[in-house]
């Protein structure tokens, strides 16, 4: 077969700036549902999430939220969405499922620390998130976001 097409496991990582940023957005959102969208790459299976975006005309409530993506300017770094469950488990409904974006979806439960940030894909089905992950630039060292993409396969 010429073009075979690989599965990778998908993983999903943050840099601890957007971190950061999602839990105090839904801290500062709380008790309305925060939503995000989520700015990154993606390689052979692995999103890394390093920026957020505030959605333009989005809408919360206690029990929604949600925005217009017509308004959204192409830009191919988005790689999918965040928003928070105030309530409940952080396990999609059928409606965040219908309302998909991008690579993966991010929820967050409350009380809003790192352990309540779970990542699905559009089926519905879990995205392992890792843990203790640099980003680009967060050890000091000045690397070039391309290296930190890189695969260990590959050196």
């Amino acid at each position: 077969m010429i073009f075979s097409k690989k599965n990778y496991e998908r993983s999903v990582a943050f840099s601890q700036k957007a971190m950061d940023g999602i839990l105090s957005f839904c801290k500062m959102c709380h008790p309305d549902e925060a939503i995000l969208i989520l700015k990154g790459k993606s390689k052979k299976g692995r999103i890394y999430i390093e920026d957020l975006v505030i959605p333009p005309f989005a809408e919360t409530g206690t029990t929604f939220a949600g925005f217009p993506n017509t308004f959204l300017p192409l830009d191919t770094s988005y790689v999918g969405m965040m928003h928070s469950h105030p309530t409940g488990p952080a396990i999609p409904s059928l409606e965040d499922l219908q309302n998909f974006f991008g690579l993966v979806s991010v929820i967050v439960k409350s009380p809003y620390e790192d352990n309540d940030v779970f990542a699905w894909d559009r089926n519905g089905k879990e995205i392992r998130i890792e843990a203790g992950v640099r980003g680009p630039g967060e050890d000091g060292a000045g690397r070039d976001s391309k290296d930190d993409m890189k695969d260990p396969g590959d050196a």
